[in-house]
């Protein structure tokens, strides 16, 4: 029997390297995405695509690809940080990102064509802060939402934490000893202690995730000290809370158009045929 015993353990040590070794992310996209797709009633037309450098999904809206980055997926080191890689880019198509940026874009062309060069409103409208604010704003959106979209499906929602962590930061932060991406990951627990505090309570096993309660533990016992704080913390996640929903359900019923591409279409469509 002992000798059984010891063949049978023999056998799963010389297995476990095996299919530890044979897991890779860029695999689990297919699958993970089907998941996240069907949990959450989206369009079932949609696929998705792994490209080298950063994904480009500017024409998501007609060819129902979904592009997600082979850079990003190397801060992936499960299903449940594939799902969260997946859900972001998911994320920026829902809360309508291009659209926004065709918007951005068009502004800034018409202010071009009306101000001279150093105007003070086209100097602002271009500037880089202004435009890492937008950025930062979009990221943040389409974390929230791709925290939505994970937890319908069944994954780990603090492994957005851990993914936007794991992601190069800013050498301001490592000087403060903050996380990388502090600010985008914090965003991302404040909506999870609001709206899924029992997930939040289940953990997530890893040294990055960890690390970063060291820097938001004492940041969330501080707010909850103050009612004022605390009251403003709790307003702001409702607004942020009906906003997500809001997005999600005009996704849905436009079968994948999010709001800002339906009205930059519309409106793209009636300057055509005005200018004919």
């Amino acid at each position: 029997m002992k000798k059984i015993i010891l063949s049978i353990f023999a056998l799963a040590v010389m297995i476990a390297p095996v299919s530890a070794a044979t897991w890779v992310a860029a695999d689990r996209v297919a699958p993970v995405g089907k998941v996240l797709v069907e949990k959450n009633s989206l369009p079932n037309k949609i696929s998705f695509k792994v490209v080298n450098g950063a994904a480009d999904n500017s024409t998501v809206s007609t060819t129902n690809i979904i592009q997600i980055s082979s850079t990003d997926l190397t801060y992936a080191g499960n299903d449940n940080e594939v799902a969260a890689v997946i859900s972001y880019q998911v994320g920026q198509i829902i809360n309508g990102k291009e659209g926004k940026d065709k918007f951005r874009n068009a502004a800034k062309a018409a202010l071009a064509e009306k101000l001279s060069k150093d105007n003070i409103l086209n100097t602002a409208a271009n500037s880089e802060f202004l435009n890492n604010k937008q950025s930062l704003a979009d990221q943040k959106e389409a974390d929230m939402t791709g925290v939505d979209l994970m937890i319908n499906a069944g994954y780990n929602p603090l492994a957005m934490v851990v993914v936007i962590t794991k992601m190069p930061g800013s050498n301001i932060e490592i000087a403060l000893g903050k996380p990388a991406n502090s600010e985008r990951a914090m965003s991302v627990y404040n909506y999870l202690l609001y709206n899924y505090e029992s997930k939040v309570k289940v953990g997530y096993n890893c040294q990055e995730y960890r690390s970063f309660l060291t820097y938001a533990d004492p940041i969330v016992a501080a707010r909850n000290k103050s009612k004022r704080a605390l009251n403003k913390f709790k307003k702001e996640q409702e607004k942020i809370k009906a906003k997500r929903a809001k997005n999600l359900a005009q996704y849905k019923a436009t079968s994948g158009m999010s709001s800002w591409d339906a009205t930059y279409t519309i409106l793209n469509e009636l300057t055509t045929t005005k200018k004919k």
